[in-house]
């Protein structure tokens, strides 16, 4: 079973890129991961693309994107998602589509590397988010998703976020 998770942020340029990339390469195949954002940015962060780049995540395939874009009128239909996970505050705070099947939704909060200045700062707080989600999405995977009720992956997806 192939598990589809979407990574939400404000601006799908930073966070939710790194998240959506690493899931996909971490996963494995056993989850296929997509981002979107409530206000797109209009590009990916090119310094999320280094950070990826540096530490071999393969970034095929990756652009900035709305959420309604998979939404439930999205055409095509869109993946119905078994997890969403917000990892930004604003996101986590904004009005949230009613998403089809509804999945399991947690927040992630980490802190916003995209608009530190100066740049040399800002490649910094990249390399900060970046262990910060691994660190999540690795304690996710390890979980025994396919025997776990909808409401027992929501509260080991907190337990993750708050560090346990």
């Amino acid at each position: 079973m192939t598990f589809n998770v979407l990574l939400l942020c404000t601006g799908n340029s930073a966070r939710s890129i790194l998240a959506e990339m690493l899931f996909n390469h971490l996963g494995a195949g056993r989850l296929k991961a997509f981002s979107a954002g409530s206000k797109p940015a209009g590009q990916v962060n090119p310094v999320a693309l280094e950070t990826l780049a540096k530490h071999g995540v393969p970034c095929e395939g990756v652009r900035n994107k709305s959420w309604d874009e998979f939404g439930p009128h999205a055409v095509p239909p869109a993946p119905t998602f078994d997890f969403i996970i917000t990892v930004c505050g604003n996101a986590a705070n904004a009005t949230c589509p009613v998403w089809p099947g509804h999945p399991s939704t947690a927040h992630w909060g980490i802190p916003d590397p995209a608009h530190v200045e100066p740049l040399e700062a800002r490649r910094a707080a990249f390399e900060e988010a970046y262990p910060s989600l691994k660190q999540r999405i690795t304690a996710f995977l390890a979980l025994p998703l396919e025997s776990m009720s909808q409401d027992e992956v929501l509260a080991a997806a907190r337990h993750i976020h708050a560090g346990g």
